[in-house]
């Protein structure tokens, strides 16, 4: 009987494609499930290593999270990774693993590190730059390697035809949860409108400073709110390069080997970790001040770490990309 691996990741859209990095090797050594939210559940399916994917509706509370985690203690797992440590990780982790020979591998949040680095200014409590795809590897043994996503599984045929337009550009993301890691939305704007490439900008539905952005120039679209997220992906994974803060769409694009700019800021872990990302920052005794872009800017000139990567210097490196 083939060995059944367990990955738990609940959140958020980042962190989820970030773990996806362990799973080529995991999948030599057993059939991969994958428990994660059901608002992310279309993500692990793009995976081709992904034998099943079970989703949790948070809805459902905590005896709907008892019953699953009940329900998947009957695979007899032969490994559990609990790559979220969060109560609701560790509630399922329990009931698979707890009188059984099932083995547990666990991604620690280091909060006493966090705590270092975030408060007390130890530069060197954590790994700098902190790339996260390494850190869902290691606690398996594994290493990070790059993937190609089956979006078919996903999209339907008719859609993704009519998405063949929107290919082959650069993708922007100005786009991200916190305001703090965002690169200025003047900056956006200065960068399309010096472009002289089609290009797509990426966002949400409540992002319509994606519009201002866009109207910049004729050769740019904006699809913010227009696509899914797995749509959203299936752009990425199509463009000639992708310009982004630390977001979720960044790492889409990092994991799957398409060239990506990122605008690293005041954040510790949106590092990329492949070779075809190039990290724009500006060195500053203050960053990294968070973990996420939550809290304030010690700063007279308010994300001054954002906003002293121009537009200059992000065209530059677009060029430099393109041309090789």
């Amino acid at each position: 009987m083939t060995p059944k691996i367990l990955i738990i990741r609940f959140s958020s859209f980042g962190d989820i494609v970030q773990s996806f990095s362990c799973i080529p090797e995991l999948a030599e050594q057993g059939e991969i499930h994958y428990l994660t939210k059901e608002s992310f559940g279309a993500l692990p399916s793009l995976c081709p290593e992904i034998s099943q994917v079970h989703q949790f509706n948070p809805k459902l509370g905590l005896s709907g999270l008892i019953k699953l985690s009940l329900k998947l203690r009957k695979e007899k797992f032969q490994l559990v990774y609990d790559a979220h440590e969060n109560p609701r990780s560790k509630i399922v982790r329990f009931i698979i693993t707890c009188f059984s020979s099932t083995g547990l591998a666990i991604r620690a949040k280091s909060r006493w590190k966090r705590f270092q680095l975030f408060t007390l200014k130890k530069k060197d409590a954590l790994p700098a730059p902190f790339k996260g795809m390494v850190s869902f590897c290691k606690p398996v043994g594994v290493r990070p390697k790059l993937q190609t996503w089956r979006f078919s599984r996903v999209i339907k045929p008719e859609r993704l035809k009519e998405l063949e337009q929107y290919c082959e550009n650069i993708a922007l993301v100005p786009s991200a949860a916190w305001d703090m890691k965002r690169w200025p939305s003047n900056h956006w704007q200065e960068l399309v409108g010096k472009l002289s490439h089609e290009s797509v900008v990426l966002g949400g539905p409540q992002d319509f400073f994606c519009q201002e952005i866009s109207d910049q120039s004729s050769l740019s679209t904006n699809l913010s709110g227009k696509l899914s997220l797995v749509e959203s992906c299936y752009i990425v994974s199509k463009s000639k390069i992708v310009v982004s803060a630390d977001t979720g769409l960044l790492h889409v694009a990092d994991i799957l080997g398409v060239p990506v700019i990122a605008l690293i800021g005041p954040t510790a872990f949106g590092f990329p970790t492949f070779e075809r990302s190039k990290v724009l920052e500006i060195p500053m005794d203050c960053r990294p001040c968070t973990k996420d872009g939550r809290g304030k800017c010690s700063q007279p000139i308010w994300q001054q770490c954002m906003v002293e990567i121009t537009p200059k210097r992000v065209l530059e490196a677009i060029d430099s990309n393109l041309a090789e």
